[in-house]
């Protein structure tokens, strides 16, 4: 199961600084973590879990292996790229195939690292954009609504539900509101499908000088109230600093970190904030061989959970044992938490939670 988010932004906002870093720091960690470049432009990263390290020490694992999630460095956009300005169609065509989008944001001053739109206001060019993405996707809705309005007048079935699903989303973007404001309450995967880009999910990244790296700026406490309005979040992080971390030694990134006044590095905000935009969470399997984390969308019953690990799991899916991680680390371990009752045989419907332990029963 791939999921991956799209790092966008205008040129100079140090986008591709963050995604080198990004994948600098996998790349570091590869002895431990899997990390693959899939072109020069997409990165395979793993997701920082702290749980997973505990469960590998309770389990007594001889193996850890995390979750991962994948970043696009997607060509810098300019005014205009709807109409196919500078690497417009380049652009567009990348983002429709991410599943959420990174929005990197200049925030600090520099003379010697020029802007293209000649001054620093992170909240204009968050808007520049959007407006493009709007633009595009206004294009797209007016064409394939126009076709279906005529299949339907036919009295095609199919065509009438998207003429229903579009209606809404085509008002939205002639009032200048993203296609996201107005999707269809349960239609959201029928929306997938439009492939439009401003459906998918936001993630503003503030890109600070170093001094403001712990506590943001003017510039960044800007682009938080923006986001407040649109129900959108932010992460506050230095381009630079996380270069800099990137190259040092795994044993000294944290002291590093400490004297900035970090707690962790802003590129373990960033991968956590856009595992939770695309609405995923973890479970793990615990053994003598390897401690796993696994990924699934929220809401995935048990079954489909055990058909990421193998599709024999979830064709043959009988049962699932399942510790909550609490539970787990409070009995230390698979045996103390089945001796204190909190080990449960779950079924079919179960709802899988973030952080369950599970072992799966199967027959096929």
């Amino acid at each position: 199961m791939g999921f991956n988010c799209g790092i966008v932004g205008l040129p100079n906002v140090g986008k591709s600084t963050l995604f080198n870093a990004l994948t600098a720091t996998a790349a570091a960690q590869a002895a431990n973590y899997p990390f693959c470049t899939i072109e020069p432009n997409v990165g395979r990263v793993a997701v920082p879990d702290k749980r997973l390290d505990i469960l590998t020490t309770i389990g007594k694992s001889q193996k850890e292996v995390p979750t991962s999630l994948e970043f696009v460095d997607i060509a810098g956009l300019v005014r205009g790229a709807s109409k196919g300005e500078g690497l417009g169609n380049q652009f567009l065509a990348n983002i429709r195939e991410v599943d959420a989008i990174i929005h990197v944001l200049r925030c600090f001053e520099d003379g010697d690292i020029t802007h293209v739109e000649g001054s620093i206001d992170p909240v204009r060019d968050a808007e520049t954009v959007e407006t493009e993405l709007m633009l595009a996707d206004l294009d797209s809705v007016e064409r394939r609504l126009s076709a279906a309005q005529k299949k339907a007048r036919g009295g095609d079935k199919e065509s009438i539900a998207q003429v229903a699903l579009m209606e809404p989303i085509l008002a939205a973007l002639q009032e200048g509101r993203p296609a996201r404001t107005a999707i269809p309450k349960g239609e959201e995967e029928a929306v997938k499908r439009l492939q439009l880009m401003t459906s998918k999910p936001v993630l503003y990244v503030c890109n600070v000088e170093e001094a403001a790296a712990a506590t943001g700026n003017p510039h960044s406490a800007r682009v938080a109230e923006m986001a407040k309005t649109q129900g959108a979040r932010t992460v506050i992080v230095s381009a630079a600093i996380e270069a800099e971390v990137s190259q040092l030694p795994e044993e000294d990134r944290a002291e590093f970190l400490e004297g900035l006044g970090l707690s962790d590095s802003g590129l373990d905000r960033v991968i956590r904030e856009g595992y939770a935009l695309l609405g995923l969470i973890t479970y793990f399997t615990v053994g003598p061989k390897e401690a796993r984390a696994w990924t699934i969308i929220r809401g995935m019953k048990a079954p489909q959970a055990a058909g990421v690990i193998h599709g024999d799991f979830e064709r043959g899916f009988i049962a699932c044992e399942t510790i909550a991680f609490d539970d787990y680390v409070a009995g230390k371990g698979e045996s103390g938490a089945r001796e204190a009752g909190k080990l449960r045989i779950e079924g079919k419907e179960y709802v899988v939670k973030d952080g369950d332990v599970l072992l799966f029963r199967f027959n096929v």
